[in-house]
């Protein structure tokens, strides 16, 4: 099943979304991070600034070493700033304790991985159910609903399917599932095609597409510009920057 045919999500289901008025959903002003090891240091990040408004489809492309999977995991609160403040949607991060920080990763933000991330022993839609689980919602709701996500995406033949059963794009497919399952209002997605071939990693980008039509914030982080292309807006990152669209000779801006 291939994603324009996939329903995704319903007219008027509810998600966490956040107020379409208010503050941009991401706010960076002069983000770094440096990684220490004994006396060595290594700048992943160095004064990134860069800002996404509810809605918004951004992709934040860069080569291996870049920094695009440290700011990835910045963004989904799965790491702090070493200096600089990240406000998501006008909250500034590095105020929140780590019980509020695991709600909005669990509620607000969807993650996608290149690796998918799956459980080999749980079936498709026991992966699925896994983020309901965390935030403490009944059995029956959980299935419920982690079998609506994986009907969305068009696997609703391979509930029963363990991930071995399963092909790279349908795994995919069962991730993009569980990232959906809560209804966030941010998707983060980190170099989703990467190990798919050219036919699902089509198939996962009209999901994702779908995904945003459907109102979700997206930002997509790849190395490669066939799949930035795919948003409406392109940032380039390099040796930890965010790159300028002046900067001649490099791209920048889309």
């Amino acid at each position: 099943m291939t994603a324009e045919h996939a329903v995704l999500p319903a007219e008027g289901t509810r998600s966490h979304t956040w107020d379409a008025a208010g503050p941009p959903v991401i706010e960076l002003d002069g983000v770094t991070k440096t990684y220490r090891t004994g006396t060595l240091e290594v700048d992943a990040l160095r004064g990134v600034s860069l800002t996404i408004d509810e809605g918004e489809y951004v992709a934040v492309m860069g080569p291996s070493g870049s920094g695009k999977s440290t700011l990835m995991h910045i963004l989904g609160c799965l790491d702090v700033p070493s200096g600089g403040v990240y406000r998501l949607a006008g909250e500034d991060v590095s105020t929140l304790d780590e019980t509020r920080l695991a709600e909005i990763r669990n509620q607000r933000i969807g993650f996608v991985f290149q690796q998918f991330n799956l459980l080999p022993t749980l079936t498709a839609w026991r992966n699925v159910e896994l983020p309901l689980v965390y935030a403490g919602v009944e059995r029956h709701e959980r299935r419920e609903r982690a079998l609506a996500a994986l009907d969305r995406v068009g696997l609703s033949d391979r509930v029963e399917h363990r991930p071995g059963e399963l092909s790279g794009g349908q795994q995919q497919r069962v991730a993009t599932a569980r990232a959906l399952v809560t209804d966030p209002a941010l998707i983060l997605a980190d170099e989703p095609t990467g190990n798919l071939d050219s036919s699902s990693a089509a198939d996962v980008l009209g999901l994702i597409d779908e995904l945003h039509r459907a109102g979700r914030t997206i930002v997509l982080i790849t190395h490669e510009p066939d799949v930035a292309a795919a948003a409406q807006r392109t940032e380039r990152i390099r040796d930890g920057r965010i790159v300028p669209v002046t900067d001649p000779g490099t791209g920048g801006h889309r």
